[in-house]
């Protein structure tokens, strides 16, 4: 067993390295920072630790390179997410149709609303909130020059951030790459755990303070919900 897994894990090791020193390495690392702003299985930011791992060995290209191409690809991708949104509505994505979902495009409506600019450059770091974000805010009409804007600060910070991490990574475990990039995957999964724990909390602190000082209108009624709900989910016209 233990001859088996050595061998296996021997395998995938030569297939991380073949595909960083590979011609497709770039186009590989587009196409998923891209799709995984629609799309939360596409693994974009284990590809970026990938590269910078590779890039940190002495193979592959350079990092600067990978955080360039890292940083166009979740623009696009949240740019086609917007639109998704904007044309479609927020069930236009089979991640976002379920009951956890649908809570989630809902605390995205009331956030956007209230603080869209630290909420678009936070959820970046959370897989299944950037795309409830990024189809929400096409969905609810935010303003798209905007949200342009902010996706492209949060697509940098977020690239910065995934090379930072494959970059340490490498230098702590550089006889292993692929253990690097384990490492460096995992690191980069508890940031968003923490980063989405932390922006629900303070929402959900704000929203009791707000309630208490009586400045917004009482809690809206369970039609007045399920119509706000309906709303983003259906097609912008």
């Amino acid at each position: 067993m233990v001859t088996w897994v050595g061998e296996l894990w021997g395998q995938v090791e030569s297939w991380l390295l073949a595909l960083v020193d590979s011609v497709w390495a770039l186009p590989t690392l587009f196409a998923t920072t891209a799709a995984d702003g629609f799309f939360p299985p596409i693994p974009g930011e284990t590809v970026i630790v990938m590269l910078a791992v590779g890039a940190q060995s002495g193979g592959g290209v350079a990092w600067g390179l990978v955080l360039l191409v890292a940083a166009l690809g979740a623009w696009c991708g949240d740019q086609l997410a917007y639109a998704l949104g904007r044309a479609l509505g927020t069930r236009a994505l089979p991640a976002l149709r379920g009951s956890r979902g649908q809570r989630t495009v809902g605390w995205a409506a009331r956030a956007l609303d209230r603080r869209g600019a630290s909420v678009v450059l936070a959820a970046r770091f959370v897989p299944v909130g950037r795309t409830a974000v990024n189809v929400t805010a096409g969905a609810v009409g935010f303003s798209r020059r905007r949200f342009m804007g902010l996706s492209a600060v949060a697509s940098v910070v977020w690239s910065a951030y995934s090379v930072a991490v494959g970059t340490l990574a490498a230098a702590w475990l550089g006889d292993s790459p692929l253990l690097a990039v384990v490492v460096g995957v995992v690191g980069g999964v508890l940031v968003g755990v923490v980063v989405d724990a932390v922006v629900r909390v303070r929402a959900a602190r704000r929203e009791r303070s707000v309630l208490t000082s009586g400045v917004t209108n009482p809690d809206p009624s369970p039609s007045d919900r399920e119509a706000a709900l309906v709303s983003c989910s259906a097609p912008a016209r």
